[in-house]
């Protein structure tokens, strides 16, 4: 997410639904008050670091971390 500010925000979700993903990057941006509780389904290490409140180890999806991001 990116805001009129030019605030970023990340979110992830396990799940088909994207609404997790939504309000984590909202919360993430600065848009959303309360941090959003998830729900684990996989034990994933993104989902233990979230909810232990540890930051998100990005890098253990490989290909998740060999995106390139374009900057503003």
């Amino acid at each position: 997410m990116l805001t009129k500010e030019g605030r970023t925000g990340f979110g992830f979700s396990l799940r088909l639904d994207a609404t997790e993903a939504r309000h984590m990057a909202e919360w993430h941006a600065g848009v959303r008050r309360e941090r959003p509780s998830i729900e684990p389904v996989l034990s994933h290490p993104w989902e233990i670091a979230y909810v232990a409140g540890e930051a998100i180890p990005w890098d253990v999806e490989p290909m998740f971390a060999g995106l390139k991001w374009l900057s503003g």
